[in-house]
């Protein structure tokens, strides 16, 4: 396992990062519950400074009964962006917060369509209309896709926003609604 770290603040870890951040490869935060009573840094806080340097989020974990970690790593090359750090993104360099590093990320995903095709969270993802279309087509996988739980609904939405392009895309559909005719799922 990587290095565990414990920041009390956003400023310390905002310290490690611009002395360790084009160095480091990744670092598990220790988070600490609020029931604990130990003074850390809140995973929000801890989002936006990693943000600042071009890192992200993955993994969590539990780590005892008072606290948790929460795996921080450089953004890789081409990695995909949530619309939730897109807009995140966007306030810090409002602020002037974001460090170069950090602009240097979000000008590439831009630039080669990343930004615009940042996918949406569970909680506010719709199935697109071209997808609602060609299933209602298909009585046999409409009929399935109407028994799908909400991870299994979310991949579809997930695989159709991260199409790199209308050919993909369409491919895409035509390959789930054959898999819903037979009856499978992704999860």
């Amino acid at each position: 396992m990587d290095e565990i770290v414990k920041f009390q603040s956003a400023g310390q870890w905002d310290k490690w990062l611009a002395e360790n951040f084009s160095k480091s490869k990744g670092i598990w935060i220790r988070f600490f519950k609020k029931a604990s009573d130990v003074s850390s840094i809140n995973t929000s806080d801890a989002l936006d400074v990693a943000l600042c340097y071009g890192w992200i989020t993955g993994q969590a974990r539990p780590y005892d009964e008072r606290s948790w970690l929460g795996k921080f790593v450089p953004r890789r090359p081409k990695s995909i962006w949530s619309k939730i750090n897109t807009k995140r993104a966007e306030m810090l360099i409002r602020q002037g917060r974001m460090k170069s590093a950090g602009l240097k990320q979000v000008e590439e995903a831009k630039r080669d369509g990343r930004w615009g095709r940042a996918y949406s969270p569970p909680s506010s993802a719709k199935l697109p209309k071209d997808f609602i279309k060609a299933l209602h087509k298909k009585k046999e996988a409409e009929a399935f896709f109407r028994t799908l739980n909400r991870a299994n609904i979310y991949s579809v939405v997930f695989r159709l926003e991260n199409a790199m392009n209308e050919e993909s895309r369409r491919m895409r559909i035509k390959q789930m609604i054959k898999m819903f005719e037979k009856g499978e799922k992704f999860h």
